[in-house]
């Protein structure tokens, strides 16, 4: 299979260079009581080009980035999806596609290509917002990470050695009160599921073969911000490469409150999973745009 290179644009925007280092496993507990307090047990928490951030339109650099393409995005899935309530999220594995292969992504920051590994979710409660990125000083009810692997790394534990290793997609979500029916059948499905993943460690299988790219919906895939980051949570490798895309989704205001009534392994409601916003330091926020296209050469 052949694919399309950008290298005369990554030349001249983007510098990797490979690091390896030891952090903990990332199946060891930690909770959402004092992020603050997550370096003591994952040091990477508390290094660099940490994630996330607040994004502020006027302070970013609209240069001609090469549009993300989403290969198998829009083929159905070869199975059902399990969805789990893991205690700190609700997530799925994303399953290969009919064609026997995963959903991939290339372009945007990225140098090589990115097969999609995983799904989960960020909110708040009733009291306040739960994205974990802040757009032009504002946080959005709930925040979705679709999280993929540099093919060049044989698993994801490899690729978080790297700042290369890792990307992901973000997209945010406000409520609407209405009770119009948002073209998201994807992300409809996985609603649908939250009241059988109540409990800890629960899991639920949709009826439905799904897409990808059903997770998007409308979306305008050619509008984002990018920058280099981490995982948000620990270890908090500093591998990931995030494209936030800049049009906020809508969500029902029947949905969201679902998220509201899950439990994590203590039996609490799991709400505010979200870690607090962390310091831009150095690094430049991209923005592409469909009024940027004209930049790329």
């Amino acid at each position: 299979m052949h694919f399309p290179v950008f290298d005369d644009f990554y030349q001249r925007f983007l510098f990797l260079l490979p690091f390896v280092t030891n952090f903990s496993p990332q199946d060891r507990r930690f909770t959402y009581d004092a992020p603050d307090q997550w370096q003591f047990d994952f040091p990477q928490c508390g290094g660099p080009e940490q994630s996330p951030i607040a994004i502020t339109a006027h302070k970013v650099i609209p240069i001609g980035l090469p549009p993300l393409y989403f290969g198998l995005y829009d083929e159905p899935f070869d199975q059902l999806l399990s969805i789990k309530n893991n205690g700190h999220t609700i997530e799925f594995s994303v399953p290969t596609t009919v064609f026997g292969e995963r959903p991939y992504i290339t372009g945007g920051l990225l140098r090589g290509f990115y097969e999609t590994m995983a799904v989960h979710f960020h909110w708040g409660s009733s009291q306040s917002k739960g994205s974990e990125h802040l757009i032009n000083g504002r946080r959005y009810d709930l925040e979705v990470h679709i999280v993929h692997r540099n093919i060049k790394y044989s698993t994801v534990e490899e690729a978080r050695n790297y700042n290369d290793g890792l990307a992901v997609l973000a997209v945010l979500f406000k409520v609407v009160r209405t009770s119009h029916s948002f073209y998201q059948p994807g992300l409809n499905e996985v609603f649908g599921s939250l009241l059988h993943l109540t409990e800890f460690n629960s899991t639920y299988t949709p009826a439905a073969l799904l897409t990808l790219g059903s997770l998007l919906g409308t979306l305008d895939r050619g509008n984002f911000y990018a920058y280099k980051g981490s995982l948000t949570t620990p270890p908090c490798s500093p591998a990931v490469l995030w494209h936030v895309f800049a049009e906020v989704l809508p969500i029902s205001h029947q949905e969201l409150p679902k998220f509201w009534q899950l439990r994590d392994r203590r039996g609490r409601p799991l709400v505010n999973n979200f870690r607090p916003l962390q310091s831009l330091e150095a690094r430049q926020i991209f923005q592409r745009s469909p009024f940027h296209e004209y930049l790329w050469i």
